[in-house]
């Protein structure tokens, strides 16, 4: 009996003993802390690293000198640009790039020793559209709660410097294209934000006139009339910040002979058409968007930038064809667009990207497994700039690494241009923009399918909107 109880006791004991040792409640008590205190005892490897840290940015400790010493800057490919272009403190990264695509072809074909399309002209009417469109949005969604989590995603950013090559697309058919000594930069251009900040207040006031008018009884044509009115206070804004677009302009240039042309007076649409002369219709977006079906056409909901236009489609690729396809186009002299997360691996002093230029595993001596695929299901990676292939090193018949055009100025990267090792390929980015000939007829048939629409709030409609 005596042995039965000393059991009992021993066992219930115990009982107590792990109940006591396993957390109860989700707060950190003292035994918890305790325990994760005894877990980091630090070795002479540890109490070094952490020495370095304290010190020191985690980037010039962590980089891989055996990579960087073997990098070059030699590419067996390349397409001729003349001059770095600039967008300063705005987020016109995504107008930027389509234009750099465009320019070579002005260039070339009027033998020019240098040109820039007027990226303020753009912005301007941009900016414009996108105020139409949340206005109108305002009166749509009248009767919704502000808090419907469509609504509230919308209104949260009503206008953005952010966008895409779809953007230019559809503000290129409308109002053509102007060089720059037309409309020129401006500080407001160049450090968009404080203008920003100030339309946007302009902006959610007239939405809140507008869902009151609309709740009040007011008719559609008396909302559009109040929202024209609206309009003109943000057109005079924008005149303000960033100057009137002209109409028609006078144009003439200096070929690289030293010819000087006979001036030429065009209107937008006719210097785009005559002197640009690229259909962007001809062109495909392609987005590597893993977890979600490949060959299949996606539509990202609320996307557009221009009233009645549709919103953004993409066929999702896996991501070796979109560098086959990518490669086809460089190699045959024709530039294009993408759109990528820029912050990850990023060698700034000599311009690389790649995920072997840092070793942050063995600093911290821990494991980062998150794949692509996660990383955008739990928003760790956003596509957050845009920039242009411009150049890329074949060896062996296959693509090691790719040049690239940025469009903030000489002093990022190398002289304004980046390296990107295939493996970043890989990982950061995730839309490209290839003429339809260098994709198969088997893909783009996929264009014309109805497309599987994706919410605002999904992760990739995120990074889409974030891309600037």
């Amino acid at each position: 009996m005596h042995s039965f109880k000393c059991l009992t006791l021993l066992i219930l004991g115990t009982l107590f003993l792990c109940v006591d040792a396993q957390p109860a409640t989700g707060d950190l008590s003292s035994t918890i802390i305790n325990e994760l205190r005894d877990s980091n005892i630090p070795d002479d490897q540890m109490q070094a690293a952490m020495n370095a840290l304290i010190n020191i940015n985690i980037k010039d400790i962590a980089i891989n000198h055996e990579f960087i010493s073997q990098h070059n800057d030699l590419f067996s490919n390349k397409i001729e640009t003349k001059g770095i272009t600039d967008q300063q403190s705005s987020g016109r990264c995504w107008l930027f790039a389509v234009l750099n695509t465009l320019r070579p072809r002005v260039i070339k074909k009027y033998k020019l020793s240098n040109f820039e399309f007027s990226q303020t002209y753009l912005f301007f009417w941009d900016k414009i559209e996108k105020a139409n469109v949340f206005l109108e949005f305002a009166i749509e969604t009248a009767y919704q709660d502000l808090l419907d989590r469509e609504v509230a995603l919308i209104y949260e950013q009503p206008m953005s410097d952010g966008g895409y090559w779809w953007y230019v697309m559809n503000l290129v058919a409308k109002y053509g294209t102007i060089p720059k000594e037309a409309m020129p930069e401006t500080w407001n251009s160049k450090n968009s934000w404080i203008m920003n900040n100030f339309i946007v207040m302009k902006l959610r006031e007239g939405a809140a006139k507008l869902r009151n008018l609309k709740k009040s009884g007011a008719s559609i044509e008396d909302l559009r009339k109040e929202k024209i009115e609206l309009l003109k206070i943000i057109y005079k804004m924008l005149v303000l910040h960033l100057g009137e677009p002209p109409k028609q302009f006078t144009w003439r240039y200096e070929n690289s002979d030293g010819k000087v042309s006979e001036p030429k007076i065009f209107t937008p649409l006719e210097f785009y058409n005559k002197v640009v002369g690229v259909d962007m219709n001809e062109y495909v977006v392609l987005m590597h968007y893993p977890g979600k079906e490949y060959n299949r056409l996606y539509q990202f909901a609320r996307s557009h930038n221009i009233y009645g236009t549709e919103d953004i489609k993409c066929i999702n690729v896996d991501i070796n064809l979109i560098k086959e396809w990518t490669l086809k186009s460089i190699l045959d002299k024709e530039p294009c667009y993408f759109a990528c997360d820029i912050v990850p691996d990023k060698y700034k002093e000599k311009g690389i990207l790649s995920i072997k230029v840092y070793d942050y595993e063995k600093l911290y001596g821990v494991k980062f497994e998150l794949n692509k695929e996660d990383r955008i299901r739990y928003l760790q990676s956003t596509g957050n700039h845009a920039m242009a292939f411009i150049g890329v090193d074949v060896q062996h018949g296959k693509s090691l690494k790719w040049l690239v055009e940025d469009s903030h100025g000489k002093e990022t990267g190398h002289d304004g241009y980046w390296t990107m090792y295939d493996d970043w390929f890989d990982e950061y980015l995730y839309e490209v923009v290839l003429h339809k000939k260098y994709v198969p007829q088997s893909i783009l048939a996929i264009w014309h399918e109805k497309p599987i629409v994706l919410p605002v709030w999904d992760p990739m409609a995120q990074i889409m909107r974030n891309s600037k």
